[in-house]
This record gives C-alpha cells, sequence and structure tokens, in this order.
C-alpha cells in the first residue's frame, strides 16, 4: 500500500454553493502532508469527509485501503478538530482516560499513553485542572493529546498550533516529525503559516474548494521561481 489517503472526484455543496470542486489527491504514507489555503478555501471541509464525518456529493475517499466511512478506520485515526470537543466539567486526566478506553487501552496502556501525550503537549502540571478552568491555548493543546491517545496509523490534524506558543510549537513540531521519521506515521495537516508548510514534505495549496498546485515546497518554489510559499501561492492566484 503506496497510499494512505486517495480522493477521486470529491464534490461538496452547501446551500447550492460549491464548497469542494471535483477533487483528486494522494497522501503517500508515512510522511507530513500540508494542506495549505486561506480560511475558507475548503481545508476542514475536505478533512472532515476524510474522516467520515460529512459525506461528499460526489467521489470517493480511501483510507488505508478502506472505502470511508468504515468504523474500524476510527482506530487507525487521530483526528484533531478546529474546534475542541472537550467535557469542560472533566479534568484533563480525565478527559484523556475516558478517549483512552473509547479505544479499548489497557489500564496500563491508557497510564502510559496519557502520561507520553501530556508530556507532548505540555500538560503535565495541569492534569488535574478542570478544563473549564483552561485557557484556550491549553484546550487546544488538550485536543492535540486526544488525538495522539491510541498511537493512530494516520494523524490529521485542522491547525493544530493555533494559540500555542512559539516554544511548544516547535517541540510540537519536533514530536511529530520523531513520528514521522521513527513510527512511520502518516501526518495530515492544515494550516495558513508558511513557516509550517515549509516543514511539510509535501503541500497541496487550496483556492476555492480546488488544488492549484502541489508538491514538495522546494518543487514548488522551483517551478515557480521564487525564494518563499507565500510568493508561490500569490504567483499562481493563491489570492482572490
Amino acid at each position: 500500500m503506496k497510499h494512505a489517503i486517495i480522493m477521486e472526484g470529491m464534490v461538496k455543496n452547501f446551500q447550492h454553493k460549491s464548497v469542494i470542486q471535483p477533487l483528486d489527491l494522494a497522501i503517500e504514507k508515512s510522511g507530513i502532508f500540508g494542506l495549505l489555503g486561506p480560511s475558507g478555501c475548503g481545508k476542514t471541509t475536505l478533512i472532515k469527509m476524510i474522516v467520515g464525518l460529512i459525506k461528499p456529493d460526489a467521489g470517493s475517499v480511501t483510507v488505508l485501503d478502506h472505502k470511508v466511512p468504515n468504523e474500524a478506520l476510527l482506530m487507525e485515526i487521530g483526528y484533531m478538530a478546529q474546534t475542541d470537543a472537550l467535557y469542560t466539567e472533566l479534568t484533563a486526566a480525565e478527559n484523556l482516560a475516558f478517549f483512552a478506553k473509547l479505544y479499548r487501552l489497557s489500564k496500563r496502556e491508557r497510564s502510559e499513553r496519557i502520561r507520553y501525550a501530556a508530556e507532548i503537549v505540555g500538560l503535565t502540571s495541569d492534569l488535574k485542572t478542570r478544563i473549564a478552568f483552561y485557557s484556550g491555548g491549553m484546550k487546544r493543546r488538550l485536543s492535540l493529546a486526544i488525538a495522539l491517545i491510541q498511537n493512530p496509523e494516520i494523524l490529521i490534524l485542522d491547525e493544530p498550533t493555533v494559540g500555542i506558543d512559539p516554544v511548544l510549537k516547535r517541540a510540537i513540531w519536533q514530536e511529530l516529525e520523531r513520528l514521522r521519521d521513527e513510527e512511520h506515521k502518516t501526518i495530515l495537516i492544515t494550516t495558513h503559516v508558511m513557516d509550517e508548510a515549509e516543514r511539510c514534505d509535501k503541500l497541496a495549496m487550496l483556492r476555492e474548494g480546488t488544488v492549484i498546485a502541489s508538491g514538495t515546497p522546494a518543487a514548488l518554489k522551483q517551478q515557480y521561481a521564487v525564494e518563499t510559499l507565500d510568493d508561490v501561492f500569490l504567483k499562481i492566484g493563491g489570492s482572490r
């Protein structure tokens, strides 16, 4: 299996407005793939179709050789949404334990994964704090920890570092790169931040629900004879 995710002929409309136009995209295993584009370009809609939260109006999605939706895939995908879905009356530890139980982890595995995930996102000292008292940035960090909790084969992260300070952001990216290099994870990340896009192995640039360019950051800059990804995006019509 060369590709972890394959999208063919994907189309999605909301209230007669085209959000995703006919779109084909294949994401290889064991790498960090970035979906890059401004707000409203269709990134979140696309990944929601990948994880099976919404159905495309046309086309199909295959993840790990299984057609989406497929309940078995839930064990293999760690998903971090743009909006935090947390139990605010519970502590961070209780939230993590709840999701770990959903994935049928043993008591020992739960303990190990909670410790690991909390450390990665810098929440070890705040695990006993109720989420109602968390800041927005802390909630984002906990949402990322939950996406990591079951040690999934694929991580799908929707703008995971928004609201996170630069030091922790760097640590998170170092861990994502370790997961790719040492554990051969497939990581799909959406972003509109160019320095994060530079760290991706490959990119797809989106505008108005369609892919306007794809390739490695270096190849895209070379192809369009520019020095930055900002310039690539502008040169191929990324701005309205």
